[in-house]
């Protein structure tokens, strides 16, 4: 098992429903854009697309990082020790790749 993997997921039951549906809808979105770029549509309409789908991306990123805080980070400050920190520095991490894309 892998530093990352969990012997089981944090996603609440309640919200892996709407990940996937949100993950279907955006793959649907990308698939659009590869057809838009194969009918060689006009270039601001792709990017207006590809903008709409980074968009939909960062909202699902949001909403996975918010269950991991209120999941996994605090689960692990419950705990304490080396979990604390290793959780902790994950999360920042995660939040700062997020910030810079």
């Amino acid at each position: 098992m892998s530093e990352h993997e969990h012997e089981h997921s944090y996603i609440a039951h309640g919200t892996k429903d709407a990940h996937l549906k949100r993950l279907k809808r955006i793959e649907g979105q990308v698939r659009g854009i590869a057809r838009m770029v194969d009918e060689e549509k006009y270039c601001i309409d792709i990017l207006t697309q590809v903008s709409a789908v980074t968009r939909a991306l960062q909202a699902l990123s949001l909403g996975l990082l918010d269950e991991h805080m209120e999941h996994c980070v605090v689960e692990a400050v419950r705990q304490g020790g080396d979990e604390q920190e290793r959780k902790l520095k994950e999360a920042s991490d995660a939040i700062a790749r997020l910030v810079k894309s």
